[in-house]
């Protein structure tokens, strides 16, 4: 979905007081107007000393963020708006020490925030599969830091798979899952989760890869280090940006909190061709979400 594009001062001025983000939010929830949850009548008042919405018939009160990503929220919504904004609108996201820096809350505050907003690019992002013909897949390893053993069976490390489309120049959409080992299992799953059937897959000849030929074309290539940037050469770029990224914006990430870090460089990867438009489309799939718990 096209969305247009907003700078910062336009979002201060959009978004910039509590009723403008509240309007904002009963628009998504009721874009017809107001139906209570309950009886289905379409008519309400607002009570403003409790901040909720009384159906006219029943009686039943809802706020305008129940049901939604921000439920049974304390905070200001400007606070949530401008935490959109500041993860959106950075390609290097933000870490959840300078958001509580921004909006003045406590990094706990922070922290829970940034995760449910990564809850909705991840749902976001799940919905669609890799389709182009050539998809090119290998595993990395993050984290660890204790020095020594690297690559396979580096002590401290988590697998991840990467999935990324080769669209010829550049790169195209990319997938990526955390998994404690890198085996027939765990690949049947990703490749049913991320990518269409019938794909040209290209490996580097794992044995645990060998799962591919089930459903895709199966194309590899035993590949010695010197050779693995020309043979599977968008997934070796892109595993390049993805450990920048993590040690540029959060220098380092546990094994608990990598898929989150996962889904974030995943949505605004995918997106990166409309990064003006990034912080209207993250509201947008934040407005429309479901409750998430931390």
């Amino acid at each position: 979905m096209k969305m247009p594009k907003i700078s910062l001062l336009q979002w201060q001025k959009r978004y910039g007081t509590e009723k403008a983000c509240a309007s904002t939010l009963t628009r998504y929830r009721w874009p017809n107007g107001f139906i209570c949850s309950k009886c289905g009548h379409d008519s309400s008042y607002y009570i403003a000393s409790r901040k909720v919405y009384q159906c006219c018939r029943c009686r039943n009160q809802v706020s305008v963020t129940a049901g939604t990503l921000f439920h049974s929220t304390n905070l200001p919504l400007v606070k949530w708006f401008w935490a959109i904004y500041l993860m959106a609108s950075d390609k290097g996201g933000i870490s959840a020490l300078r958001l509580s820096k921004h909006i003045d809350v406590s990094w706990s505050t922070a922290r829970n925030m940034l995760k449910k907003i990564r809850t909705a690019m991840a749902d976001r992002d799940i919905i669609y599969h890799l389709i182009e013909d050539l998809i090119e897949l290998d595993d990395t390893y993050i984290g660890g830091r204790k020095s020594g053993k690297r690559g396979r069976g580096a002590e401290g490390k988590k697998s991840v798979l990467v999935a990324v489309e080769n669209r010829g120049k550049f790169a195209g959409f990319v997938a990526m899952e955390a998994v404690k080992t890198v085996s027939g299992q765990t690949l049947r799953s990703f490749l049913k989760k991320h990518l269409k059937t019938g794909r040209q897959v290209r490996t580097d000849a794992l044995p645990a890869m060998n799962v591919v030929i089930e459903s895709h074309d199966h194309v590899k290539k035993v590949t010695p280090p010197k050779e693995a940037s020309t043979w599977l050469p968008k997934v070796h770029i892109t595993i390049g940006n993805l450990k920048a990224f993590l040690n540029g914006t959060f220098h380092g990430v546990s094994h608990r909190y990598l898929q989150e870090y996962l889904d974030e460089f995943c949505y605004r990867f995918n997106r990166r061709f409309w990064e003006p438009e990034l912080p209207l489309r993250l509201l947008n799939a934040c407005l429309t979400h479901a409750p998430v718990a931390c």
